[in-house]
């Protein structure tokens, strides 16, 4: 039995790289409009924020290093506290050919794992996510081989920087038993059940409960909510002992037919669903110990 914490973090997904801005006209796009979004979900109650970016011209996904660093430069002039969790998914995407299926697709996006994770040891963030999943993805597949994760692990740890790791079915939580035991990762890890893809984990009570139970000893996770259930994983993750996420990488919808009008409002939400359950928020500081983090400025207004 494992009990809710006395205190949770809420981690803020602010824009990710499916959302499209056909969706909703809130997504932060530009990389001042991520840090600002960053920067609103920290007031509001989020003690990390999970970073991805895109080009200013057409919202799309990007990998480019010059805005991660625009986005943290953005951040740590107003906040030193606050804790950044960087992506390393994108680059494992892979389209077939429809007459060749050897033969990658428009859509392709696979690239060496190192290339994958250079942003992460320029900038060094605190967290950076591995994906462990290889999967069908709407029409494409997600591949992350064993190998290719264990040479991203690589460049994190070398980095000192420490791994959020993604977990989209059960196979995923075996494959990370394996990087534990050699040494890929290192433990107690941190760990995410993302629930609401439709080719992974379905998001349930049930799928919470079997996923931590799945967990080595020590792990602190977040189940996360795709879409409709988002706000519906915060309460499960919470009464199932782990911790919260939302964003508008994860869901548009404040409420049914409600667009969210900021990542600062699912923040909101998701800090009042915790608190009318009996928990509290963890404060960035208070995550950094939470997560076993260095702690930043003593003097920082984020503590």
């Amino acid at each position: 039995m494992r009990e809710p914490r006395d205190k949770i973090f809420i981690t803020c997904a602010v824009t990710g790289n499916l959302t499209t801005p056909e969706q909703t006209p809130h997504l932060p796009i530009t990389p001042k409009e991520i840090a600002d979004a960053c920067l609103g979900a920290a007031e509001a109650g989020a003690a990390i924020v999970h970073i991805h970016v895109r080009e200013p011209g057409t919202g799309k996904p990007s990998m480019e290093l010059s805005y991660y660093r625009d986005v943290v430069e953005h951040i740590r002039a107003r906040n030193t506290q606050l804790i950044l969790n960087i992506t390393t998914g994108p680059g494992g995407r892979f389209v077939p050919s429809p007459d060749e299926p050897r033969v990658a697709a428009p859509g392709t996006t696979l690239m060496v794992p190192e290339k994958r994770v250079e942003h992460i040891a320029v900038l060094k963030p605190e967290i950076c996510t591995i994906d462990l999943n290889t999967m069908n993805s709407g029409k494409e597949v997600v591949i992350n081989t064993p190998g290719n994760v264990r040479r991203m692990a690589k460049v994190m740890r070398e980095a000192g920087v420490k791994p959020e790791v993604e977990l989209f079915d059960s196979g995923d939580i075996a494959l990370m038993h394996d990087l534990l035991r050699d040494g890929s990762l290192e433990g107690p890890p941190l760990c995410s059940f993302v629930m609401g893809v439709r080719y992974g984990f379905q998001p349930s009570p049930e799928t919470v409960l079997y996923a931590r139970d799945m967990l080595p000893p020590g792990a602190e996770f977040t189940a996360i909510g795709i879409g409709k259930v988002a706000f519906t994983a915060v309460a499960q993750s919470y009464l199932a002992g782990g911790h919260v996420r939302v964003g508008l990488e994860d869901a548009v919808y404040l409420s049914k037919g409600e667009l969210a009008p900021s990542n600062a409002a699912m923040v909101e939400k998701a800090r009042r669903i915790v608190e009318d359950l009996g928990g509290q928020i963890a404060s960035p500081r208070e995550a950094r110990d939470i997560v076993g983090l260095p702690q930043r400025l003593a003097g920082s207004r984020a503590a």
